[in-house]
């Protein structure tokens, strides 16, 4: 990252017994999600960037422009950063249709400086039926998909995003993750993403932060991050790789849609992808079994040579197998009994197998 590209955050802020101290260097552009357990830090680091909570020793900027500088005597108020916010509730106006609480954003934003149209917004979120109907008769995924919207309305340089989907249940996560995912291949707009949720992290996230206690563990691309045998995403039931592939066959039959990466072809239940697309493929550890040889005559779609690179301890009875695919990372968890079996150890050269019906896309 050089010259005025990227988000620069510096702050250190005590709250009682806790003490948030991060400095950071972030993409400008694309997802970065910041990811840690109750009580890390992400929410208190997130009102910091938006000027919530004002950190004694703390520097911000966002692509050239200094939100914050506190040894220069800088610091720009919440209604001065040209910024969105979306909550873990939408908390929207309950009185008014949804096109009025739209256009409540709209107006923060003179009109000379809007970057983003409102009926772009509207088309990204799919909420074009909603705009007469009233806030309070919209279900939980359409709330947050009309909060997101009304944040974009105000023409943001930058969006906060803190667990917007934390009070969803499991289908309605379902239904908004794809309109969040257009967001990040659509719009040029740097977003922090706060999430406690791996999968929403591997789905959304180009770049990645761990908080800890207050701290940053590590921060880099979340490919990378994910897969780190040393860092706790990488371990547990949650624990899957993330892999980037381009789409080179569609067999509509069987809904499935098959992909090249650098490890070879991945398929995987998706009919709706179109040739040439690029894809993001998570592969989640406990899906993927090892064997020394290449088997013939199986339901398993998915069969890869790889090399093992490490082999550590996960739960008991249970190891996390590092895996290359010629320069792709995968994991494996496995019993310790099939890695003993398996004589394991950094260098064997296995197979992984993944079921179609298992991977993620």
């Amino acid at each position: 990252m050089s010259g005025n590209d990227g988000i620069r955050a510096t702050f250190s802020r005590r709250n009682g017994d806790f003490l948030l101290n991060v400095k950071l260097d972030l993409p400008g552009r694309g997802v970065t999600a910041v990811h840690g357990t109750s009580g890390s830090g992400k929410t208190t680091f997130l009102r910091c960037v938006a000027g919530l909570e004002r950190a004694g020793s703390a520097y911000l900027s966002v692509n050239g422009e200094v939100w914050q500088d506190e040894r220069a005597g800088v610091f720009l108020p919440v209604h001065r950063r040209p910024l969105g916010y979306v909550f873990q509730e939408a908390s929207l106006f309950a009185h008014l249709d949804v096109q009025r609480n739209l256009d409540y954003g709209l107006r923060r934003v003179p009109a000379a400086e809007r970057r983003v149209a409102l009926d772009q917004a509207i088309k990204l979120l799919g909420i074009e039926k909603l705009l007469q109907r009233r806030s309070d008769t919209l279900s939980g995924g359409e709330r947050q998909r009309v909060a997101i919207a009304r944040a974009l309305a105000t023409s943001p340089r930058l969006l906060l995003m803190d667990e917007p989907l934390a009070s969803l249940d499991v289908q309605r996560k379902a239904d908004v993750l794809p309109y969040l995912e257009r967001l990040h291949d659509e719009l040029d707009i740097p977003v922090l993403y706060v999430s406690h949720a791996p999968d929403e992290v591997a789905r959304l996230a180009d770049h990645l932060v761990l908080l800890e206690a207050g701290r940053v563990v590590a921060a880099g691309p979340t490919r990378e991050l994910m897969t780190r045998m040393d860092l706790p995403l990488a371990h547990g039931d949650s624990a899957a790789a993330v892999i980037e592939a381009t789409v080179n066959r569609v067999e509509p039959q069987y809904h499935l849609s098959h992909a090249g990466f650098a490890g070879g072809q991945i398929s995987l239940l998706n009919p709706s992808l179109t040739v040439g697309q690029r894809v993001r493929v998570r592969i989640q550890a406990r899906d993927v079994s090892l064997t020394l040889q290449k088997q013939e005559g199986t339901s398993v779609l998915n069969i890869f040579a790889v090399t093992v690179t490490g082999i550590s301890a996960d739960s008991p009875g249970q190891v996390m197998v590092g895996l290359d695919a010629n320069g792709s990372t995968l994991l494996a968890r496995i019993t310790q009994k099939s890695a003993d079996a398996l004589q394991l150890q950094p260098g064997s050269r296995v197979y992984a197998q993944v079921k179609g019906v298992a991977v993620l896309g």
